[in-house]
């Protein structure tokens, strides 16, 4: 089917004054004027969609999404926005009440660094507050987690990260999150990879790039969230396991990359850091997951069975780990057979310009949150609780990157902070440190091709004739740049994915034949 969309905004850098589209089955056939558009009296067209002036867009790629967790998020119980930890265990409390008595209480979301009195719900008055059920609540960066006595096993109170008052991380924690995930059902998870996946649909999004592995999600869980087919954004799997690139192929990964940890996160403390947290233990640094010759060696397999790969790393010494891991690898098999493996590396938000030097070397993809910043950094927030101002203000070098060419691809982390692509793209612009600001066009870019670039497909993300028509209709007539410019996210009419719909909105969904 041929179908015409005129008297819109399409935004291609194939004609700028572009008001038309034609899409022919999966592929964009032509772009240009209404008035030179193909007609269906010519026997180019089969159908009509008047736009009135709705601007048209490439969809947008969230690079890093947790499906199932955002689906448990966008269903369950939200912490987002508790205060204090009255409030957690009051929202824990009604939430409870709705389950049976042998279920698990699953939320997601506290982040205490922003409450006036900062003491965290202990194990017991979790267990009060669950009425005798086990309760998991991971902290917004998903690192650490509040957890009843229950939960609290001899396996748990003997691994690394574990605190008798519930607050667990590291270890303890992964065996935790295990645990209360292994409690749901498939059912359940199907049901909410479907409600995440429809979500990001209606918010303009055509794709997501599903992080997990080992500590993160199990293997039904990732296999399942790259079944949805037709009908949902496409979902690129990353399984983040050492040595382990066949066993993502298996999956049916396309990269043995995501959440492979280096380290862990700033607001747990485990991010992995060459100078101290000002607000931790004496001199507390983190931890580092993974050795210099760890890296190498995760590296060398990828090359050997033909696999992007790729780490988690957020603290300046967890980054320069995995940047001496490339440096080992290239050695063994050649520096631009690693480039060629457009390998990528989450979140890296605190490096310098030797680290940076490092990312151009290797041909490194940053996969990077730009919400974190707006979330967390500047003079007050938690970045500068845990790192001092200056630290704070380098963090998250979005404009460091950008300038000397570190291939972008933004995400959400998904449910660390809530899918929203022009908030997303808006972060970039507005960044606390103003050195580290992009404009408008290059925010729009690492949200889009960037997402596709990053998983080496390098025909999508722009809307050029012969190329995949992926893209939304939304219920603006304003270009990107004054989108960006103002508060207001636009509705999106119509997400299609290769010529396919995946998302509808209410009476948007008329095509009228001429």
């Amino acid at each position: 089917m041929r179908t015409l969309f005129r008297d819109g905004r399409v935004h291609t850098p194939a004609d700028p004054s572009a008001t038309a589209m034609l899409v022919d089955g999966d592929t964009i056939a032509w772009l240009g004027p209404t008035a030179d558009a193909p007609t269906v009296t010519g026997g180019r067209v089969d159908r009509v969609v008047d736009l009135d002036g709705a601007l048209v867009t490439p969809a947008f790629v969230d690079a890093h999404v947790h499906t199932t967790a955002t689906g448990f998020t966008l269903r369950g119980l939200n912490l987002a926005g508790t205060t204090s930890r009255t409030a957690v265990l009051d929202a824990v409390a009604a939430h409870a009440a709705t389950l049976p008595a042998d279920a698990i209480v699953i939320g997601h979301g506290w982040d205490e660094s922003g409450w006036i009195d900062q003491r965290t719900p202990t194990a017991a008055e979790l267990d009060r507050a669950g009425g005798g059920r086990g309760v998991y609540l991971s902290r917004a960066c998903v690192h650490a987690a509040l957890v009843s006595s229950g939960l609290l096993t001899a396996p748990v109170r003997a691994a690394a990260g574990y605190d008798a008052s519930g607050w667990l991380r590291r270890d303890a924690h992964h065996l935790v999150r295990e645990v209360a995930f292994g409690s749901v059902t498939h059912a359940q998870i199907l049901d909410a990879q479907r409600a995440a996946l429809t979500h990001a649909a209606s918010l303009g999004i055509a794709s997501v790039h599903e992080c997990g592995g080992p500590g993160t999600s199990g293997e039904a869980d990732f296999v399942a969230a790259l079944s949805h087919g037709d009908g949902y954004p496409q979902v690129f799997g990353l399984w983040g396991e050492p040595n382990a690139a066949a066993k993502a192929k298996e999956l049916g990964a396309v990269g043995a990359a995501g959440d492979l940890y280096a380290d862990g996160a700033l607001g747990a403390r485990t991010a992995h850091l060459r100078s101290a947290y000002l607000d931790g233990g004496d001199g507390e640094h983190g931890h580092g997951y993974l050795s210099v010759q760890q890296v190498t060696a995760h590296l060398v397999d990828c090359a050997v069975h033909g696999v992007q790969g790729g780490f988690h790393a957020i603290g300046d010494q967890a980054i320069a780990t995995v940047l001496d891991g490339f440096a080992g690898a290239a050695k063994q098999v050649g520096l631009e057979r690693i480039r060629a493996g457009r390998h990528r590396i989450e979140h890296v938000e605190l490096l310098d310009k030797a680290l940076i030097a490092g990312l151009v070397d290797y041909g490194i993809v940053a996969s990077v949150q730009p919400a974190f910043d707006r979330l967390w950094g500047g003079e007050h927030g938690m970045y500068a609780q845990r790192l001092g101002r200056a630290r704070s203000l380098a963090s998250n070098p979005i404009g460091a990157l950008a300038g000397v060419g570190v291939l972008l691809a933004f995400g959400s982390d998904s449910p660390v902070t809530d899918l929203d692509p022009w908030g997303t793209c808006r972060a970039a612009m507005r960044h606390h440190n103003p050195v580290q600001r992009i404009g408008a066009k290059a925010a729009f870019a690492a949200h889009t091709r960037g997402g596709w670039r990053a998983v080496g497909v390098d025909d999508e993300g722009v809307l050029n004739p012969g190329w995949s028509a992926t893209f939304t209709v939304w219920d603006t007539t304003e270009d990107i740049s004054e989108v960006l410019h103002t508060e207001d996210n636009p509705r999106a009419r119509v997400t299609v994915l290769r010529g396919r719909p995946i998302h509808v909105g209410q009476g948007d969904g008329r095509r009228e034949p001429r």
